[in-house]
């Protein structure tokens, strides 16, 4: 499908729609790798409140332990289920991408396997601007970082790195953190071609573990995933 024509908000309500989930990215040691790193992250800089763009269909919330929780993303049908899935959790709450507002800002933005579905140009900055207007302390980004086509349609690997550089100057890149599992072709439902990088804003100072702290794997209830990082 040609860039033009395609509608990420679409593809992901269809999907989702269509009982799919957010992909190997949300499942399995990668999972684990992330909600490590990011419960770590949130630990160790004393995080109260939590923002996710792009929550997808949840999975990850079973290994985040994490305080306040806004989930957000683009379908009604994933955020639906998110909701029932944490009713038993009155930390945690969901929100529509468009429907955000000042009130929704919180110390940590998270954007988990997202960066490179957002094949849009406009789609991409306006995420961008979300991310880093409503994170008033961190942001931490999963994704690829270069620009590189990808053979599927919801797919665009982008170089961000440049474009937070230049459109956030209230921001600097603290740390970048290399995948335990790097990519592997012969390997794509347990690899993976993000790695961590961690944004702080320039009042902040950001701690990190040294090393990177080790997934909980196998993690308790792990479910098996196919398509490439897709959430």
């Amino acid at each position: 499908m040609h860039v033009g024509q395609f509608s990420s908000r679409h593809f992901w309500e269809t999907r989702y729609r269509a009982g799919g989930t957010s992909g190997a990215g949300s499942y399995g040691r990668l999972a684990a790798f992330k909600a490590a790193f990011v419960n770590d992250f949130a630990a160790l800089n004393a995080v109260r409140s939590v923002i996710d763009l792009g929550c997808g269909d949840g999975a990850l919330l079973d290994l985040l332990e994490l305080p306040a929780y806004l989930g957000v993303d683009v379908s009604p049908t994933t955020l639906a289920r998110c909701a029932a899935r944490c009713a038993g959790h009155p930390g945690r709450r969901f929100e529509d991408f468009d429907r955000l507002g000042d009130r929704d800002a919180a110390e940590l933005g998270l954007s988990l396997d997202v960066i490179y579905h957002l094949v849009e140009d406009a789609v991409y900055i306006a995420y961008l601007d979300r991310l880093f207007g409503l994170s008033t302390r961190f942001a931490l980004i999963y994704a690829s970082n270069v620009d590189h086509d990808w053979p599927a349609a919801h797919v665009r690997h982008r170089r961000f790195t440049d474009m937070i550089a230049d459109r956030y100057p209230g921001w600097r890149l603290a740390a970048h953190v290399p995948n335990l599992f790097p990519y592997d072709p012969a390997r794509p439902n347990d690899t993976s071609f993000a790695d961590f990088f961690v944004y702080a804003r320039r009042s902040e100072s950001a701690a990190l573990s040294s090393p990177a702290p080790e997934p909980r794997w196998p993690p308790a209830g792990a479910r098996p995933a196919t398509g490439q990082n897709s959430g």
